[in-house]
């Protein structure tokens, strides 16, 4: 008796036509929505997602998504990270250090000297948090179009020369 392996889990770039990276991004915003102020959600949608200056991937298991993260450049120097998540269904299982790593390398591969993140301030955001401070991440002022908010925390990455 044979048992059929389980599928890879792989990183790819995303179809943002795909019904199911929707399902997923409409996921995303409505926990954002669910847990900060309006004017407090700087999460992309498909649109904003489909700007030349954004690439996004999504990491699966078979037919499956489990995740997603896009990277969007500020400047030539400098990248920022969106749109991170995992399926509520998947959390626990490491997705988000794959993701945040498959990022990070990419910054480097595309020559950025630094990558920074916005996050909510609230408990929901606190796993977040923790996964970018274990990766090096330091809190910053607000950085590009950002203002100060209580309801965000602003996070940056110096990444080593290339």
């Amino acid at each position: 008796m044979s048992s059929t392996p389980a599928p890879a889990l792989g990183i790819r770039l995303a179809d943002l036509a795909d019904p199911r990276v929707i399902r997923l991004l409409e996921d995303h915003l409505a926990d954002m929505y669910a847990t900060s102020p309006a004017e407090s959600v700087h999460a992309l949608d498909v649109s904003g997602l489909s700007v030349p200056e954004v690439l996004f991937w999504t990491i699966g298991e078979g037919e499956a998504l489990l995740g997603c993260v896009a990277l969007k450049e500020l400047d030539p120097e400098h990248g920022e990270l969106k749109s991170m998540r995992t399926d509520a269904a998947a959390r626990g299982r490491g997705l988000g250090a794959r993701l945040l790593e498959h990022v990070l390398g990419e910054a480097g591969r595309r020559g950025y000297r630094r990558i920074s993140l916005e996050t909510g301030s609230e408990e929901f955001f606190l796993p977040a948090r923790r996964l970018y401070a274990r990766y090096g991440f330091a809190e910053c002022p607000p950085f590009a179009d950002y203002a100060l908010d209580p309801n965000s925390v602003f996070m940056t990455l110096e990444l080593p020369v290339a």
